[in-house]
């Protein structure tokens, strides 16, 4: 009983040393994991990387570190590389120059089933071409953990259907795909990313094209999955051209302009008006609501 009394008196103690080290690790780029207690170094995924298309060069000089728990925005106007540098990511594009990691290996190094099992991937739309399930489609996701001619079995299904409930789509397993709106098949897309079981899921603006309904529901989802990937150790990078979504998601970010990086750090610090006014080529202002929100304003004219 002694001992279990220091123990609840001690608990709050405790938990304030805990914050601190967490804040004075967070500075020099650490984390901690709670679970093994151990500390997770920022890992890079992209050391001064060129992408492009055969000769024509999108960007350059780009290097990119994220830790386990973390989410990374890559934020920027249209056309500014983000697709461009998410299939270099995975290997569907070859870089121009510097190094891919995965996993701390070469991706040109890796087989296209190893890269499979170290990022998943979410597009910014899919249209399938066949009346799948909702269900199925999440399915496939497991093909990275399948050999040559393997089907999914019972632990396959559990491991999607668990998927599908983590994002609250549960629901939606026996329906036709196809029939699902634009925010419930992003949903299911997400899903088949978790259920593929990457450490490093990336998300192609994963809201584009949907009704601000919509919008809110998968971001809602996204930052629960956020909140929740330290203890899975699972990192997410998405781009958005929307820089309230960083704010929403407080993310990290990396802010793109003109195929390079003009600034990153947490989206609280580095997105300030000057600085998207630059990118976006228009005045913008950032304004905090009564709530405390952070929103950015475009002066229409």
């Amino acid at each position: 009983r002694p001992i279990r009394w220091v123990t609840r008196a001690l608990s709050p103690i405790v938990a304030i040393v805990r914050m601190i080290v967490r804040g004075i690790l967070s500075a020099f780029g650490l984390k901690t994991d709670p679970g093994s207690h151990m500390f997770s170094v920022q890992e890079e995924i992209a050391g001064a990387l060129s992408i492009g298309h055969g000769k024509t060069r999108v960007g350059s000089g780009l290097s990119l570190r994220v830790a386990p728990g973390e989410v990374l925005c890559l934020l920027g106007p249209n056309g500014c590389g983000k697709t461009t540098l998410f299939r270099t990511l995975m290997g569907l594009l070859p870089a121009l120059a510097g190094d891919v990691l995965l996993g701390g290996r070469p991706v040109t190094a890796l087989t296209r089933a190893e890269i499979a099992r170290r990022i998943a991937y979410v597009p910014q739309a899919h249209a399938p071409p066949f009346p799948f399930e909702a269900l199925e489609v999440v399915l496939m996701g497991r093909t990275a953990r399948l050999g040559a001619f393997g089907q999914p079995g019972r632990t396959d299904r559990a491991t999607a259907l668990d998927a599908m409930d983590h994002l609250g789509i549960a629901d939606l397993a026996g329906h036709n795909y196809a029939q699902l709106s634009g925010g419930q098949r992003q949903l299911v897309l997400i899903a088949r990313a978790l259920a593929q079981e990457a450490p490093l899921i990336v998300m192609d603006e994963p809201t584009a094209s949907l009704d601000f309904g919509n919008q809110a529901q998968v971001l809602s989802r996204i930052a629960a999955l956020v909140s929740g990937a330290l203890d899975a150790g699972r990192s997410v990078v998405l781009s958005t051209h929307d820089p309230d979504q960083a704010f929403a998601l407080n993310a990290r970010v990396v802010l793109m302009h003109r195929g390079g990086i003009l600034a990153q750090g947490a989206a609280s610090e580095i997105l300030d008006g000057p600085r998207l006014s630059t990118v976006y080529g228009m005045p913008i202002t950032v304004e905090t609501t009564t709530s405390g929100r952070r929103v950015c304003l475009p002066a229409v004219t």
